[in-house]
């Protein structure tokens, strides 16, 4: 029994470092969203609740996924979030129920990732691109702050909801 219990302290960490070499996703550049994770209710700025959102890893590690439901529960969307190695870049698709598509690109600087679509054109026929930002708070709140920019100088508000734990 003494030898099992030396034998299991001195391999016990050795088999740790082996399963986790073996996440190609445990590296903090893939873990720099993971403060968007858990069950949510989100806020819009006068404090009424905008809707419900679920945020999980799947793929071992490799992709956070999104399912969001409105408050009247109409609007639903999912998103899958994944750190791509090749272009040093966080990306995000968005497809929601309503035939809404978003690709956006980006990184984490400090608290927040910040997120940006390609140039668009739109129905007017003017240059758009979207830029979405998620701020990590001291509180554990997370802020979404998603903005559409037209003709590289006028910035309209798509959405601004604060993300609180669901109790």
């Amino acid at each position: 029994m003494r030898y099992l219990t030396v034998v299991l302290i001195f391999t016990l960490p050795l088999l740790t470092q082996a399963q986790n070499s073996n996440c190609k996703c445990c590296t903090a550049d893939y873990n720099a969203f993971d403060f968007w994770l858990g069950n949510w209710e989100v806020f819009n700025k006068n404090e009424t609740i905008a809707g419900y959102n679920e945020i999980t890893e799947i793929q071992n590690n490799c992709v956070i996924k999104e399912n969001w439901k409105s408050a009247t529960g109409k609007y639903t969307g999912t998103s899958n979030s994944f750190y791509n190695a090749k272009t040093d870049k966080w990306e995000q698709i968005w497809v929601d129920n309503q035939g809404g598509v978003l690709h956006l690109k980006g990184n984490k600087v400090e608290n927040q990732m910040i997120l940006y679509t390609d140039e668009e054109i739109n129905e007017k026929g003017e240059k758009i691109k979207h830029r979405v930002t998620w701020t990590k708070n001291n509180d554990g709140t997370v802020r979404q702050y998603w903005e559409v920019i037209t003709n590289d100088k006028d910035i309209s508000v798509a959405f601004d909801g604060l993300y609180k734990k669901a109790k």
